[in-house]
């Protein structure tokens, strides 16, 4: 429910330097090194930049390696569809009008009202719908309804998607508010204390007229507290009315999503002949009978192999995972990885893994809450070759699975950090301005220039192997008691975890960090970025919604607010500009500690209101002063403050046979030629689901 990290810092990649224009951490694979002439940007618009990453390493893989990867890259892409139903019922077809128009245009594209179609159809593509990747509300567009209207009624009629029976006059009459109306759908995820947040959120996870209330109430039936080995009810399915009773339309193979699911299995059940071993073939296999049963017992099943796999050096995530596009975090998003392990700085993140009950014994949380025996803890640093579903274009630097807190208890979890993509995130932003104009002294800009890459890996590490592992809940403790703020509050868990220990001797003992120092570097960035930077992100007016977000700020406000006393942490005026300045890294780290200790027990507890308290009073609420100077100064800079991606090309070789000969992998294909591509090739779902 609640283990990716996102790259969320406003100007991350910006601040991080030391990128060669080589892969760190890829010694093993020398002979597959970045080139020097690789050309990380793609594209620009709005508040969005596209980047390439390269994928060291696949050049020295074995044919069969190739193979796998090629099999699993193609089931990552075929859930494409699935992702733009699942944010809003709308987005296909809107996705599909956009398409149909800009292959058909034939005026002038020069004009003011095509450059803003051109924005918004990158800006769906990116976003997988209508509604702002992050921030989640809907963005309009800036042509006027009357260009739209033309363009629409100009395609040939077989073209407009509009419904069985539907005039094009009557799908424009039906698509038009939902694009152009700022109040009709006007948030994907609504996390607004006070209102109804299914019924005002406009993602596609239940049926017309399900109130908040009914969907707890209908999952609340279902669940065992006794049960010590709990299904995750609602996963993998829409709810929906019918005859006025609820019902689930599960995602499976003939069912609903049926046609891309087949797909996906399609891919597997090729994957599965060249699997590297038989552990990883019987998580391939698991996962096909999940996908064509719906069955969340097998789910289990498969989850459960999937985290007992620890030999092959392939590996991926494929189906429904994360739940942050649900506001009562039931229902999971489709997203997709394929990966392979980084040998040579795998070796890092298999120390700290080894190393995990150490890490467990010494946290500052209760001994109550702590595991006695943590088990299975493997974490590795990985390579991604392909990305999918809700991790393509924007996607996560690290990733810990499975979810279910007694499938980790019980079996262990395992941890990824993704380098190649941290490092591209690097060498795009490889200059100085944001530093400059956001830190207070050169002692910090030093500080960031000399550890800030290595600390930030070290942090992601932390967070994702040991983080969201540690603690456990006390017995008949519902997992999702916390309701709508139990992602942040995972979130939040997991970040003072990698910051109290990030700081902690026991890394310099290990060898995995360069001095005792450099700890600081992450300090500072994560209380700047918490208290002001991540602002830039927020429109005016509006108040913190996503989880990771939301996060970052109730750590950096509860340690300022409760470090006022002694001056831990400051804001300073120089020049009419805020900076923040931290008086005393010890006693933030003490801080830390302390937050930590509580954030712990209101997870092990699930103590509800606690949760809650803690989330509106630091979490939710912006200074507008504050945020109206970080706009204007962040403005200068002519900085985008999200980033995303264009995947490699994979190719499959074949004999007069049909025979694999090799796998080739290109990285030339631009962000529009790859989204029309994928469109074409994998748009496996009707128009309404």
């Amino acid at each position: 429910m609640k283990k990716i990290v996102l790259i969320a810092m406003a100007g991350l990649s910006l601040i991080l330097t030391g990128c060669n224009g080589n892969a760190k951490g890829t010694e093993s694979n020398a002979s597959d090194l970045v080139p020097t002439d690789f050309k990380y940007e793609v594209d620009e618009f709005a508040d969005l930049q596209i980047l390439r990453y390269y994928v060291p390493g696949f050049n020295n893989l074995s044919l069969e390696q190739k193979e796998l990867v090629y099999y699993l890259s193609m089931a990552a892409l075929e859930g494409r569809d699935i992702l733009f139903d699942q944010n809003n019922k709308y987005n296909l077809a809107i996705r599909h009008t956009l398409e149909a128009i800009y292959e058909n245009y034939k005026d002038d594209k020069s004009s003011d009202d095509y450059k803003a179609f051109e924005v918004y159809l990158k800006r769906v593509w990116f976003s997988n719908g209508i509604h702002h990747h992050y921030g989640e509300e809907k963005f309009l567009p800036a042509f006027s309804q009357a260009f739209f209207t033309e363009q629409v009624k100009a395609l040939p009629t077989n073209v407009v998607p509009a419904k069985e029976g539907q005039s094009v006059d009557d799908f424009l009459k039906m698509i038009i508010p939902v694009m152009f109306d700022p109040g009709v759908m006007a948030k994907k995820v609504n996390q607004a204390q006070g209102q109804d947040l299914i019924a005002t959120s406009a993602n596609n996870y239940y049926g017309d007229g399900i109130t908040q209330k009914e969907v707890v109430n209908f999952y609340n039936a279902m669940k065992d507290t006794t049960d010590q080995t709990p299904i995750s009810y609602g996963l993998n399915s829409r709810l929906v009315k019918e005859d006025g009773k609820l019902v689930e339309k599960v995602w499976k193979a003939g069912g609903l999503y049926g046609q891309a699911i087949e797909k996906i299995i399609y891919w597997l059940e090729k994957a599965e002949k060249v699997a590297e071993n038989d552990n990883q073939k019987k998580v391939i296999t698991k996962l096909i009978a999940y996908y064509k049963s719906g069955d969340l017992k097998q789910f289990d099943d498969y989850a459960i192999a999937w985290v007992e796999d620890l030999n092959s050096q392939i590996d991926f995530v494929n189906g429904f995972t994360e739940v942050y596009g649900d506001a009562l975090g039931i229902k999971a998003s489709w997203e997709a990885i394929v990966n392979f392990k980084n040998e040579e700085a795998t070796k890092r993140t298999e120390i700290i893994s080894s190393n995990a009950q150490w890490f467990e014994n010494h946290s500052p949380v209760d001994n109550r809450f702590k595991k006695e025996s943590v088990k299975g803890v493997t974490a590795k640093v990985i390579t991604v070759a392909q990305l999918g579903g809700d991790c393509y274009p924007a996607t996560p630097i690290g990733i810990n699975l499975p979810n279910a807190d007694w499938i980790r208890k019980d079996h262990g979890s395992k941890s990824v950090t993704i380098e190649n993509i941290m490092e591209a995130y690097d060498a795009a932003g490889a200059h100085t301005g944001f530093n400059k104009e956001f830190m207070w002294s050169e002692t910090e800009i030093n500080l960031i220039k000399e550890y800030g890459f290595v600390t930030d890996v070290l942090h992601t590490d932390l967070h994702e192997c040991l983080g969201h592992g540690s603690g456990k809940l006390l017995p008949e403790v519902d997992p999702n008691a916390l309701g709508e703020f139990s992602s942040t509050i995972e979130e939040t868990r997991a970040d003072l975890f990698g910051l109290y220990f990030v700081a902690d001797a026991k890394l310099l003992e290990l060898g995995i960090i360069p001095n005792a120092e450099a700890y600081k570097a992450e300090y500072y960035k994560f209380m700047m970025n918490g208290l002001m930077t991540q602002l830039v992100r927020i429109e005016p007016g509006k108040e913190i919604e996503e989880s990771h977000m939301r996060n970052r700020q109730l750590i950096a406000r509860w340690v300022y607010e409760k470090g006022k006393p002694e001056n831990v942490v400051e804001f300073k005026v120089r020049d009419g500009k805020t900076f923040v300045v931290i008086n005393d890294y010890d006693k933030l780290r003490k801080l830390f500690g302390d937050l930590l200790a509580e954030i712990q027990r209101v997870k092990s507890e699930g103590d509800f209101e606690t949760a809650k308290k803690l989330v509106m009073d630091y979490a939710v609420k912006v200074d507008p002063v504050l945020h109206k100077e970080i706009l204007e100064r962040y403005k200068s800079l002519n900085m985008k403050p999200y980033k995303g991606f264009v995947n490699p090309v994979f190719e499959a070789i074949m004999d007069k046979d049909g025979k694999v000969t090799d796998v080739t992998i290109s990285y030339t294909e631009g962000y529009k030629e790859q989204m029309m591509r994928y469109s074409k090739e994998f748009s496996n779902l009707p128009t309404y689901n």
